[in-house]
């Protein structure tokens, strides 16, 4: 498998808070308590972990029923034992590639930890406390043309967490279909039938797929909806009901803090935001606080009332990796780049709540070559670059290497020599009248750019004339830049375990590094 890297500033909207944070950490450090890499960081924040035996029990217990027989669990027992935590929502059929890549960077960051004498664990928290059942409720795959395709799952979600929705017809025939003609494409589709039959949740079925994509690597799974973890979770909760006033004033000031730096606010924090929602009768209320109340609908509630059912409260983005990283000893978060942009408003909040702040480390980010899609891109000099300005842009770049030569060196010697010719007459023509050169450097501009007009309409009849050509920019375009997203953002892993085999994830770990934020393109 070969190789090459591409920096996060090269891809499409990066935010500049994330730029500077793995590429410039000193113009960021205030907002965070670790730089994002290096063994230094991991052992700081090792070292500022102190998590009480009776929590460890009770959180290992938790863990336990929710894994049970998992190797893991005696590990995490240690009294010195640390998490390396990251998590995802529960999309269909595992959401977007990067879950497995967050997984995966987890582990290694858990083994790196190990080789240094500190006791790590991999921990995967299942987001299954959302309510934005839109953002879930589908998976883009591909087929053997490389035709992406959408599937979905629709009715069945009244308002509830998502993890908990029940799928009465999850569309693995739909996912078969897809991926029949695919080399490994029918025992990929029995491992996600096995995972999502009829009647079972969200939540259950994402956590048992997961499990067997990721069984030799060891990942100890996190379910926030679990009875036994909202009651581990409820003191630090009822902490934050308490507070909300001095916790969202820091935020706000914070927010402020990050836009006179030339940044801006992930997540917006609105005066009377509460950072909690209520868990109520199946359904994930948000919560505003106003005038020493807060408010769900028309339900209003003193702090004391609602820190006496904290059990029932949820976080919001901002508070989760606090309420998080209060239930386990966490050294290190691995995230993508919007997490790790917002965790520079969540420092507030761990200062407050927590009194320490576990490193806040990027995911590995990948983009999957097929041996075709290398040979073109590799034939016709492009680069993942070369997709952002979208498909039709491409196909100019593939048909200009189709162009004849000799017509390419035509049209270089024509641009050339008429420049040459506009020179000489310019030198004229300022002795002659000045204002007369003025006129023709616009006239020049504008030869120019007729040329160039030409030169681009004849690189497109190439393409037109091949049509040959026209297939393989869409096949490069939708592997690589689907729709105009990154691969990793856009397709589930399963199209490519279904192409290239389920021992794909383990050539993907080898690839993932520790020491580099940069986005990695892997050709297979």
């Amino acid at each position: 498998m070969e190789s090459g890297c591409i920096r996060q500033t090269a891809l499409p909207h990066t935010s500049k808070l994330f730029a500077d944070l793995v590429y410039d950490f000193s113009r960021v450090a205030r907002f965070y308590a670790h730089p994002p890499l290096g063994d230094h960081s991991l052992r700081a924040a090792a070292a500022e972990v102190e998590y009480p035996a009776q929590r460890r029990a009770l959180v290992v217990d938790a863990l336990a029923r929710q894994n049970p027989g998992h190797p893991l669990l005696e590990e995490l027992a240690r009294p010195d034992a640390v998490a390396v935590l990251t998590g995802q929502q529960v999309s269909l059929f595992g959401g977007p590639a990067y879950s497995i890549y967050k997984a995966l960077t987890a582990v290694k960051t858990a083994r790196q930890l190990a080789s240094l004498g500190i006791p790590a664990v991999p921990i995967f928290w299942l987001a299954t406390e959302d309510h934005d059942f839109a953002e879930v409720s589908h998976a883009w795959v591909f087929d053997a043309g490389q035709n992406p395709l959408k599937l979905e799952v629709t009715g069945g979600w009244m308002g509830q967490p998502v993890g908990g929705v029940e799928l009465a017809e999850p569309p693995v025939g739909a996912l078969r279909d897809a991926l029949r003609e695919l080399p490994f494409g029918d025992e990929v589709s029995d491992l996600v039938a096995a995972a999502y039959p009829p009647g079972r949740s969200m939540g259950e079925a994402f956590t048992v797929l997961l499990r067997r994509l990721l069984g030799d690597y060891g990942v100890l799974t996190l379910d926030p909806l679990q009875p036994e973890i909202r009651s581990l979770a409820a003191p630090m909760l009822a902490e934050a009901a308490r507070r909300v006033p001095d916790l969202v004033a820091g935020l706000i000031a914070r927010n402020r803090e990050l836009a006179e730096a030339g940044y801006h606010a992930q997540v917006h924090v609105e005066a009377d935001a509460s950072l909690l929602f209520l868990l109520d009768r199946g359904r994930r209320r948000p919560l505003r606080y106003r005038q020493d109340r807060f408010f769900a609908g028309d339900q209003a509630f003193t702090a004391e009332e609602l820190t006496a059912r904290a059990a029932q409260l949820s976080p919001n983005a901002l508070l989760r990796p606090v309420i998080q990283d209060h239930l386990l000893p966490t050294a290190a978060y691995i995230g993508g780049p919007a997490e790790l942009a917002y965790m520079a408003q969540s420092e507030t909040l761990y200062r407050a709540l927590l009194g320490r702040m576990p490193v806040i480390a990027p995911r590995a980010a990948f983009t999957l070559l097929d041996a075709r899609a290398a040979k073109l891109t590799a034939r016709y000099g492009l680069g993942l670059e070369d997709c952002f300005a979208g498909l039709d842009a491409l196909g100019e770049g593939i048909a200009h290497a189709l162009t004849p030569p000799e017509l390419k060196a035509g049209f270089k010697t024509a641009a050339s020599t008429a420049s040459r010719a506009v020179d000489q007459l310019r030198a004229q023509l300022l002795r002659f009248d000045p204002t007369l050169a003025k006129a023709l450097d616009r006239g020049r501009a504008k030869i120019l750019y007729q040329l160039s007009k030409i030169e681009r309409k004849a690189a497109r009849e190439t393409l037109r004339r091949d049509q040959r050509a026209a297939r393989e920019t869409s096949h490069v375009f939708n592997l690589l830049y689907p729709h105009k997203h990154l691969q990793e953002r856009f397709y589930t892993i399963l199209p490519f375990l279904a192409r290239h085999g389920l021992d794909l994830i383990g050539r993907v770990y080898e690839n993932v590094r520790l020491d580099s934020a940069d986005h990695r393109v892997l050709a297979i």
